[in-house]
């Protein structure tokens, strides 16, 4: 990504949090807010007219949902890969989103580094999904990956090279568990349950903890 601007659309009806996330991303040269909307039909219009990489949409908006613009914007061939910056997270929206295409789902709370970051992992091409509702991936995951139903067992002769300490991490990354949290559920330091967390990921070959949870879904660990 040497050398490039990411043309970025933000979609939010509240203004103080629009200007919010504006300032913050003003203060990245990697990155170029190039429209704003505040409603859906405007969100629309601007997209077309624009024509960004990324667009960051919320699902609440005052005319129309933002899932709806986002299935408008594919009727229309619309290239934009879109991320969900929002503060729903129900098993139906999550689904509905994912089989539309997007490429993130993010919950408002996020630290706002990390929001610059999946920006340009979703640039990039790459998918991201908030931590929090992997258990909602979880429980409906006949619905967004295939399952392959293999066992418990056959999954860990598949990823032998897995602990069983790390077996135990990786469940509860599944359960979107965050490393303190697994630290003081194992009793174990919260390095310590970083450092399984990294083994994990670099084992199952995968780029994040996200991946590495619906890998394990989608292979039948849970």
């Amino acid at each position: 990504m040497e050398n490039c601007i990411i043309s970025l659309m933000l979609v939010e009806d509240q203004k103080l949090l629009r200007v919010g996330i504006k300032s913050l991303f003003e203060e990245n040269n990697e990155i170029n807010i190039v429209a704003e909307a505040e409603n859906g039909r405007e969100a629309i219009d601007k997209a077309i007219q624009y024509k960004p990489n990324v667009i960051m949409l919320d699902i609440s908006l005052p005319d129309m949902s933002g899932l709806s613009v986002l299935k408008a914007l594919n009727n229309k061939e619309c290239s934009s890969k879109t991320i969900i910056l929002t503060s729903h997270n129900s098993a139906d929206e999550v689904i509905k989103a994912l089989s539309l295409g997007v490429y993130a789902y993010v919950l408002k709370d996020v630290n706002t580094d990390r929001l610059m970051n999946i920006v340009k992992t979703v640039y990039d091409g790459a998918m991201w999904l908030d931590p929090k509702i992997v258990p909602v991936l979880r429980e409906k995951s006949d619905k967004i990956i295939p399952q392959k139903q293999t066992s418990r067992a056959m999954f860990r002769n598949s990823h032998s090279n897995l602990t069983q300490r790390e077996f135990e991490v990786l469940k509860l990354v599944v359960d979107g568990k965050s490393n303190l949290e697994i630290s003081k559920i194992l009793c174990i330091s919260e390095h310590t349950a970083k450092a399984h967390v990294c083994n994990i990921i670099q084992k199952l070959v995968v780029d994040d903890r996200t991946q590495a949870a619906v890998k394990a879904i989608k292979e039948g660990i849970v």
